[in-house]
């Protein structure tokens, strides 16, 4: 259920995703905010500036939740970010145990904004695999008992 906190939030994100295209990056920001509802950290995307296709905020915020925050704090958390988490991000929210995501924009919408002849930001990568699951395993043996 949304609050009016959550609203404040998400603004909050969108005033640093303006941040982030102020300093010459794409325009997504977002905050952290703890289990007691204060802020614990916040980030704007710096993938232009620090020559870094992985600087999104919600990443790096995953990062840092990962690093500073025990598991229980964790997953008392909520994201709020400017704009849906892509598959990159959503999966170091996910290992990061981070409680809950609050977007103001989803991806498809996103995708609305974009000029027809805008560049891509990904492409379909051709993956084959698996083709070594006996020996690969070996390595893995008993370390997820």
């Amino acid at each position: 259920m949304t609050s009016e906190s959550d609203i404040a939030f998400l603004r909050q994100a969108v005033a640093l995703a303006a941040e982030a295209r102020a300093g010459g990056n794409p325009p997504f920001g977002s905050l952290l905010v703890g289990p007691d509802g204060s802020v614990l950290a916040e980030e704007r995307n710096t993938s232009l500036t620090e020559n870094d296709i992985t600087a999104h905020p919600e990443l790096k915020l995953a990062r840092w939740a990962a690093r500073e925050l025990d598991r229980e704090t964790a997953r008392g958390t909520t994201m709020y970010t400017s704009c849906e988490p892509c598959g990159m991000c959503t999966g170091a929210i996910e290992r990061a145990f981070l409680g809950r995501v609050v977007y103001a924009m989803s991806g498809a919408q996103l995708g609305t904004l974009k000029a027809p002849t805008a560049p891509p930001t990904a492409v379909p990568v051709p993956v084959d695999g698996p083709l070594l699951f006996e020996e690969a395993a070996i390595p893995l043996d008993g370390y997820y008992v």
